[in-house]
């Protein structure tokens, strides 16, 4: 299938582009404005399939919202009319054109030459009204808040914010992406679309949520962001850091016996550490009455042994990196560990609560 982009160079072109390319059964043809109207021509006579995602939205001039907008619009509608072609047509619109001002009124002109064609010649058109689309490689200071921030806040630019109780209404470029090529395989029925799920988020609980993704190098506290708009917000967040700060070090305890480094701590699932133990040496000693605890060697040998409180019932257990082998520190059980190989040992634990100095439920007893 051939394809034509337009505005192909845009943040949400970009992210389509990097789709379709994974695909061999698709020929891309990606036009802008400086190609100029021969290409254009060229392109829209020979492609299968239209995304038209080019758009004017800051302007020198008022004229160019028309220019970029609506008429570009029209020309691309005027060759399918003059070479009897019905391709099918995805155009980027947006939510202010319900809104009194020149670039909703250009969007929602350019919505009307797509929707006159469609009706007229029975081509499936897609209009996709978007209101503020985040994600990768969306331009700071441009195309939305949340690039500008995410580009501030990692680069330690101070922000700026009016009132914290703004309401946005914001799409992932993933889901839009997901709905792009719904359209594309003619799976989407509607002539109007809407992205999937929509956000609302304040722009205090972006700020906030923001700064809890950058200070999580010291505090090593992360928010849920397994899903939804924590888990988009914070892919978004990673890209704007700059190319020599991906990495972070870790604030540890080292003495003879070995190394600890706690790695990560969860608003509501624990912590997760590593540490390394030299040859001969044991940790532990300690019960706990409520915290619990996995344990996984890594690399090494060790026993790992247990002693019940009360009964003072006992078992061990040899693990090593020969097999992974996750043991459970029981509540109520004294415990320790100890490197029995002759090299490194290396651990990996998890507890169920991050560690508080003031409540630490940690009782030294000797198993």
């Amino acid at each position: 299938m051939k394809i034509l982009i337009t505005g192909a160079k845009g943040f949400i072109a970009k992210n389509l582009i990097e789709h379709l390319k994974r695909d061999d059964t698709y020929r891309l043809y990606l036009y802008e404005k400086e190609d100029g109207d021969n290409i254009l021509e060229a392109y829209v006579k020979e492609v299968d399939f239209i995304f038209h995602l080019a758009g004017v939205n800051r302007p020198k001039k008022v004229e160019e919202f028309y220019e970029g907008n609506s008429m570009l619009t029209q020309k691309i509608i005027e060759i399918l009319i003059q070479n009897s072609l019905i391709t099918p047509i995805v155009l980027s619109s947006s939510t202010q054109v319900l809104q009194n001002n020149d670039y909703g009124k250009s969007k929602l002109e350019a919505e009307n030459s797509v929707l006159n064609y469609a009706k007229k010649y029975g081509a499936a058109a897609y209009i996709y009204r978007l209101p503020n689309v985040f994600g990768k490689w969306s331009r700071p200071n441009y195309n939305s808040v949340i690039a500008t921030w995410c580009y501030s806040i990692a680069r330690n630019i101070e922000i700026q914010i009016n009132n914290r109780e703004t309401l946005l209404d914001l799409v992932y470029i993933d889901d839009v992406i997901d709905s792009f090529l719904l359209s594309l395989a003619g799976k989407n029925s509607n002539t109007m679309m809407e992205v999937t799920p929509l956000y609302q988020r304040t722009l205090g609980e972006i700020e906030s949520l923001l700064y809890c993704f950058k200070d999580n190098r010291e505090t090593l506290i992360i928010p849920p962001v397994a899903s939804g708009f924590e888990r988009a917000l914070y892919a978004t967040y990673l890209t704007y850091l700059e190319i020599d700060n991906f990495s972070y070090a870790l604030k540890g305890h080292e003495d003879n016996r070995g190394a600890f480094y706690e790695i990560l701590k969860t608003v509501d699932s624990g912590q997760f550490s590593v540490s390394t133990t030299a040859p001969g040496v044991k940790r532990g000693s300690h019960f706990h009455h409520t915290k619990n605890e996995k344990f996984l060697v890594v690399k090494g040998e060790a026993l790992i042994e247990f002693r019940h409180i009360v009964t003072n019932e006992r078992v061990s257990y040899k693990v090593s990196d020969k097999k992974m082998e996750v043991v459970e520190m029981i509540p109520g059980y004294t415990h320790n560990i100890k490197n029995i190989g002759k090299e490194e040992m290396i651990l990996f634990l998890w507890a169920n609560e991050n560690y508080d100095d003031e409540h630490p439920d940690t009782y030294f007893l000797e198993v």
